[in-house]
């Protein structure tokens, strides 16, 4: 086990994108495992170590709100833009009153979680690299509130606000809920082959609150 951490983090929308509904967007009930660990490489990554999530604990009830969004369908391909720069006549641009299209969303307001985890060192790191500098630096920043990039709830669009979490006894908005199953939910992403990446999910349960992935089944 490596050196642990607790953040809390919050924001007015979030959106945890169910993969099985991509055209009109569907959260999750809760932040996922990967989302997680994104807000923390946000904070403070390093190719010397990596985050595990240990415990999400949800402290506001999950709510939902719905919007509708005009989007575009298509995207410029990046082989237009190669043969446009080889001189090519290929178009490098949207037409908005072509490729426009409303989308629903189905998101979470209201959202506050404290994340449970800790950092493993890697084989990347480097001869000075230690768990006490990484710890010294992750703790600094998260008093301080800085990042590298905004971390956001989902989508770069709901930001996400963040903070050391210092209390002894973490209260969630489901402490006289036993038990509830969340389904099968997305644990992260396995880039182990990069030409071949496969997602992880996981069958999500909150007791009192708490999500507790340190002896989950992950299954592939």
């Amino acid at each position: 086990m490596g050196i642990g951490v607790k953040v809390h983090v919050w924001g007015d929308y979030a959106l945890f994108s169910r993969p099985e509904l991509k055209t009109e967007r569907y959260s999750y009930d809760v932040i996922t495992p990967s989302a997680a660990r994104g807000i923390l490489d946000a904070v403070y990554w390093h190719p010397g170590m990596r985050w595990v999530i240990d415990k999400i604990y949800v402290k506001n009830p999950v709510c939902f709100t719905s919007v509708r969004r005009n989007e575009v369908k298509s995207k410029i391909l990046a082989s237009n833009v190669l043969q446009a720069y080889n001189g090519a006549d290929k178009p490098l641009y949207i037409s908005a009153r072509e490729d426009i299209v409303q989308r629903a969303a189905l998101m979470l307001c209201n959202v506050s979680y404290v994340i449970e985890a800790h950092f493993e060192m890697t084989d990347k790191a480097n001869a000075s690299d230690n768990p006490g500098k990484f710890k010294d630096i992750i703790m600094r920043r998260l008093r301080r509130g800085e990042c590298f990039q905004m971390p956001c709830l989902g989508c770069r669009e709901f930001p996400a606000n963040f903070a050391l979490c210092e209390e002894e006894e973490i209260h969630t908005a489901y402490d006289e809920v036993p038990e509830k199953d969340l389904g099968l939910m997305l644990y992260d992403m396995d880039y182990s082959e990069p030409e071949n990446i496969q997602p992880m999910f996981f069958h999500a349960v909150m007791r009192h609150g708490v999500i507790d992935l340190r002896e989950c089944e992950v299954l592939r």
